[in-house]
């Protein structure tokens, strides 16, 4: 009999636990793959973290690496020297991340030099902005892959540009989708509308994290004035990540904040909340790259607050659009929508739900398990 190949699955980070659900899902259900689950700690907030993996079902992390907060050096230092010893302990066939964070190009590297073979799902994303941190992650992690499984073809040309082979780029779809699709159900249950006042359709979901949005006080401030000149026309509700709450104290904005009657600030919540605070909402504002494929799939139209996105086809075909973080931009975007002006879009080929199941029957076929003759540096 078949011996099980091992394939360590790695997350880190709350945009990773969707993603990585779908997948251990499809690989639970294999006779084929021993599936070994890492959590490099890399959010270390108990809503950013655990509450994702007990809302989606996630298994309890076979190890926890703990590493925590820091600079981009020192987190990816930590991840590296941690997982190192992970890999050396369980020796896997696969080391399979997944997405864009710092975990993702740290485990990659180092099962690379470790002479384990990778496979990245969301592969071949590309904002051309090289100064996201995000980029950097795709960039590095891709170009030491083994196995690539990309979300739409747009991927595929970005990789075949960068010289990766077209055999080992794997169209199978969008996980995150799968995620969404088998939620919306127990997400319907869920009465934060009831709970904040608020109707269907008649107010803005709204999320925003990135440094080039809150780190210049010039910027964020701008981006408040937006905000308060969008919540005297329909109602906003923000489940605030902490860094963007602490910004806002440390450029004294937080008063400015709270004096917006129909600006609801929120604490981070849970996957099922706020998959329903989207569904619903009239509009999203974001800076998120996952709320850009999420919106499209939902049909609510989407406002992205950056200047590109790695994610083409949600502005391409789906409800997206990029406008950047010039309030005159955003304001403009919410009149047209309040007017009824905003684009239908479509959903992408393969956002079906099936994604995972796809990605795990593709690597059924790839490995074989490692023998006794085969060695790791």
């Amino acid at each position: 009999m078949r011996k099980k190949m091992t394939i360590i699955n790695v997350c880190g980070a709350r945009p990773n636990f969707m993603k990585i659900a779908p997948i251990m899902t499809a690989m639970k259900r294999s006779r084929i793959i021993k599936p070994y689950l890492v959590h490099t700690g890399q959010h270390y907030d108990e809503k950013m973290s655990q509450s994702f993996f007990d809302a989606l079902s996630i298994p309890r992390p076979d190890v926890n690496l703990e590493v925590g907060s820091g600079s981009h050096a020192e987190q990816t230092a930590r991840i590296m020297i941690e997982f190192e010893k992970v890999v050396e302990k369980e020796r896997p066939d696969i080391v399979l991340v997944v997405g864009d964070v710092n975990s993702t190009m740290a485990c990659a590297i180092v099962a690379k030099k470790m002479q384990v073979k990778v496979a990245h799902v969301e592969a071949g994303l590309r904002s051309g902005d090289r100064s996201m941190p995000e980029e950097i992650n795709r960039m590095v992690t891709d170009s030491i892959c083994d196995y690539y499984f990309i979300t739409d073809p747009a991927a595929k040309k970005n990789l075949v540009k960068e010289g990766v082979k077209k055999t080992a780029i794997y169209f199978t779809g969008n996980v995150m989708i799968d995620t969404l699709k088998s939620n919306l159900s127990k997400a319907d249950t869920i009465d934060v509308l009831k709970r904040l006042g608020l109707k269907k359709s008649n107010y803005c979901s709204m999320t925003m994290h990135r440094p080039s949005n809150v780190d210049d006080k010039k910027v964020l401030t701008g981006l408040v004035n937006a905000f308060d000149v969008i919540q005297k026309k329909i109602p906003m509700v923000f489940p605030a990540h902490p860094r963007t709450v602490k910004m806002f104290k440390t450029f004294g904005l937080m008063k400015r904040i709270k004096a917006m009657k129909n600006f609801i600030l929120l604490e981070p919540l849970d996957y099922h909340t706020m998959l329903k605070l989207n569904k619903d909402a009239r509009f999203v504002l974001t800076d998120s790259g996952g709320l850009q494929e999420e919106t499209t799939v939902l049909g609510v139209p989407c406002i992205t607050m950056r200047n590109n996105t790695e994610r083409p086809i949600t502005a391409k075909i789906g409800t997206n659009e990029v406008v950047g973080n010039s309030p005159r931009r955003i304001l403009n975007a919410v009149d047209r929508i309040l007017r009824g002006k905003w684009k239908k879009g479509k959903i992408p080929k393969g956002w079906d739900g099936k994604a995972g199941e796809r990605i795990v029957a593709v690597l059924e076929k790839l490995e074989g398990p490692i023998t006794k003759t085969e060695t790791r540096i």
